[in-house]
Formats: C-alpha cells, structure tokens, sequence
C-alpha cells in the first residue's frame, strides 16, 4: 500500500474513532438527565452540573500526558489503549447506584475525551503542513459524535426502557457503548498504522515541555476554551435547558440539542479549508465576533415583569372630585390616565406561540387617591404600571444557538490551524495543553452554570458568561496583534498615526 493511501486510511479510522469516542465522552448528558428526570437518581442542579462535568475533566487532564505519549510511543498504540480503558469504564457505570460511583466512573471513562490529543498528533504526521488545516478540519469533524449521542441516545433509552416502564434498563445503556468502543478498536487497529514523530526519540519530558513557556500556548487555550470547552459544555447543557425552559421531552430536548452540536462538529472540516485560505487568525475575529452577538442576544431571559413606570402627580393642591377610567379631576384641573389595553398579552402569546418574537411593553396608571381626598402640590395620584413580557421565541433561540453552533465549529479548525505553523515540531504537546484548557472549558461550564442557575434561577446566565469570556479572547488577540505590527513594522504604525491625527 502506498503512503499516500496508508495516511487516507489513517485519516478515516482516526475521524470514525473519535466519533465515537466523543459520542461516548457525552453520555453523561443524556444518561444523567434521563435518570434525573425519571426520579430514579434524585441530584439537584449543581449534583447534576457535576456530573455532566466529571468525564470532562479527565479528558481534560489527560490530553497533555496523552499528547506527550503520543509523540513518544506513536499514535497507533496510544488510541487503542485509550479506547480499550475507556471501554472498560464506561461498561462500569451500567453498575452505579450513587453519586459518588458515578463521579468515580466518569472520570474514568472521561479518557475518551483524549483521543482528540493522540488523533490530532497522529494524524498530522501523515499529511504535508499545507494541507494540515482542512485534514485537522475533517479529523476534528468526529466532534458531530455529541450530535449522534443527543439525537440517539435518548431513542436508545426510550427503547431499552421501554418507554419507561422498565426504568432500569437504562444499565444497557453504558453497555452498548461499551461494546461499541470496543469494536471500534478492533476497526482501527486494522486499518490504521504505525508512525512515530521523530524528533520525540530522545527528549526528555522537560525538552517536551519547553514550548510552554510560550505566551501564545496560553492565549491558543484560551480561544479553545470557548470554542470547544464551550461546544462541549452546551452539547450537554442545551438539553436539561430545553427541558426546562421550554418544557420538551427528553427525546425532543436532544434533537434540538443535536442541532447545535452535528453542524458545529460537521463543519470544522470546512473551518480548516477557510484557515488554510485566508488565514487563521481572519476566521478567529468572525467566529469570535459573531459568538458574541449571538451570546448578547441570548443572555435576554424569558420575562414577565411588572415594573414601576411613569405616574401622574397634582401640579397643585386641592380636593379630588371625580376619578373616571381615563381621568381624575382634583378642583376645576383634570389629570388623564393612560388605560390598560384589554388585550392580555400573556393569553396571546400562549396562543401564538410562533408569532411572539420581540419583547413587548405594556404602560398604564392606576389611581392612589380616592373622591373627596385632599391632595398637596406633587403628591402622586396615579401610579404607573410597565409589563414587559419577553418570550424568547423557541425557534429564534434555536437559530442563535444554531449559529453559536456553526462558529464554535469552525472556530475549534482555525484554533488548530495555528498549532503546526508556530510549533511543527512539537504538536503533540502544544495541541495537548490546548486541549487540556479547552477540555476544562468543558468542564467548568455545567458547573458553573448549575451554580449560577442555583445562586440566580435563570438559566440564561450561561450566555451571559461566554458574552465575558468573548471579549476577553477578543481583547488579547487585538492587542497581541496590535503589539506585533507595531514591533515589525514601525515605520508604517507611524505613519498610520500621523495619518489619522487631525
């Protein structure tokens, strides 16, 4: 077999194994929210944000040893032993019956998450460093396995519960995952083979390390950490929301789910074509951009508010002698009120679901005052009443999230793209700390949002956080930029200066 046909068949059991890898990486999810949501497992919001959280954080820890292996002993060797022990963790929760098993068992099965780590590595050795963006694109798009457990595996536990009336057939669940993984072992050791980076052999674990101390690494992870921490941590978050906020069935709950999730997995390869054309760092202030518009616009929560407005106060004193459904008259002066619409804003939207997308603003006033009460010059005699109501439409959510989605996915590309032009010798450990900040991301988030759900009871305070976190990656990429074409080219900083000063 030629080289060439040996690294396409590398590529696809690469993207085939992580698929299912990150498919099982996400189970939690799923699993966690049905058990939840059927009474079996009593865990309260933060027990549950935990939980979803806990494999994160071992795919996160992991990458960077895993990373370092990989580049030591080969990526061949390494994926298959992630797999195998991965396997053998996840078949381990079908045996849970407490909060704390299931903590241990996610953690272990959590391993899964670094097959990112050893995938990017080994499949980068095969592939010339022009082509590197869209072939770490179409690896990267194994990311879509969080869309196949969203849309799947509640169907799947519907099926081995059957429809809930042998609630602990949910134990299959973990099984068949399981033996799924392990099969899929068995496929890539098959078609895939073996390659080592050569400039690995020798070094020691501190020569590995050195290119930590490189700014950059860290503003990389940084960018990562929303990009794929935040996809992670929404691929499994969206579907207790949806449950939630909108009151869908579990199974409904994970398709929309998997609408946010399969483009942004699908996507990257198209993400890595557009880092190799137009260059990274151009793609990273779209993504980056778009995110925070589309998270600003999230961050509004569904609403029904009576809010003090605009009363109405004597403009001198007297005696009130009439009050009317648009007027009170005090002596000879007559004040107008502004009247409630008899329409029920609450009632129509509830009937027009689909049709109520803006907020709306309802204003009136309402009498303080009685007929024969003396009354001083300024002394409120109508209070003002605002309603705000705000629905936010399921479907306009769903297409922010949508495109949330689809940047973040493009995004996780352009991240990667810039790993192989600044460190080519070291993109085991480079894309190994990325990954592992990226991973934390992952894993911070159902925390941190069940902790702020818990402290504020809305549940759109999430979008509020990634809002933060966008500007900060925005703020260091320009000023980074900015510093570097100041330090390179000074000549035309000031010149632009000079341009621009009136």
């Amino acid at each position: 077999m030629s080289e060439n046909s040996k690294a396409v068949s590398v590529l696809i059991v690469n993207t085939l194994s992580f698929v299912v890898c990150f498919a099982s990486w996400m189970m939690y999810g799923v699993l966690i929210t049905f058990l939840t949501d059927n009474g079996i497992f009593n865990f309260d919001k933060s027990q549950l944000g935990w939980l979803i959280g806990t494999p994160v954080l071992t795919g996160s820890l992991v990458r960077l040893p895993v990373g370092v292996w990989t580049d030591r002993y080969g990526g061949r060797k390494v994926y298959a032993l992630v797999m195998l022990v991965s396997a053998a963790s996840i078949y381990c929760v079908s045996l849970c019956n407490s909060f704390n098993e299931f903590l241990i068992a996610g953690l272990g099965f959590g391993l899964a998450g670094t097959s990112f780590a050893v995938g990017i590595a080994y499949t980068s050795v095969w592939f010339p460093k022009e082509r590197q963006g869209t072939v770490l694109g179409i690896f990267g798009a194994g990311n879509a396995g969080a869309a196949i457990t969203s849309f799947g595996a509640p169907h799947l536990l519907a099926l081995l519960t059957n429809h809930g009336q042998y609630l602990e057939g949910w134990r299959n669940l973990p099984k068949v995952y399981a033996a799924v993984l392990v099969l899929m072992t068995v496929i890539f050791w098959l078609f895939s083979f073996e390659r080592k980076i050569e400039h690995g052999k020798g070094f020691t674990l501190k020569q590995q390390l050195a290119p930590l101390r490189y700014a950059r690494v860290w503003r990389f992870g940084l960018y990562y950490f929303f990009v794929f921490g935040g996809f992670v941590a929404l691929s499994q978050w969206l579907i207790p929301y949806y449950l939630n906020v909108y009151g869908m069935t579990l199974a409904t709950a994970g398709l929309m789910a998997s609408l946010f999730s399969l483009p942004s997995g699908v996507i990257r390869a198209f993400g890595g074509w557009m880092s190799d054309a137009w260059g990274a760092r151009a793609v990273m202030y779209w993504v980056l951009g778009s995110c925070l518009i589309a998270c600003v616009l999230l961050s509004v929560p569904r609403m029904d508010i009576m809010s003090p407005g605009e009363g109405v106060m004597a403009i001198k004193k007297g005696t009130v002698t009439s009050i009317t459904g648009d007027t009170i008259a005090v002596g000879s002066k007559e004040y107008k009120l502004r009247q409630k619409e008899s329409a029920d804003i609450i009632t129509y939207a509830s009937e027009h679901e689909d049709m109520v997308i803006m907020p709306t603003f309802t204003f009136w006033q309402e009498p303080v005052v009685s007929v024969g009460q003396s009354v001083e010059k300024k002394q409120l005699l109508a209070r003002g009443v605002t309603h705000i109501f705000f629905q936010a439409n399921v479907w306009i959510f769903t297409a922010l999230v949508l495109i949330v989605g689809v940047a973040t996915g493009i995004g996780k590309a352009a991240v990667y793209k810039h790993i192989p032009d600044y460190f080519p010798k070291d993109i085991g450990v480079v894309g190994g700390i990325v990954g592992v900040i990226g991973g934390l991301g992952g894993w911070v988030g159902p925390i941190l949002f069940g902790l702020m759900l818990n402290a504020t009871g809305i549940w759109t305070t999430c979008w509020l956080f990634f809002s933060v976190l966008i500007v900060l990656c925005l703020i260091w990429m320009h000023w980074t930029i900015t510093r570097m074409m100041n330090e390179r080219s000074p000549d035309i900083a000031r010149a632009i200066e000079q341009e621009t000063t009136p």
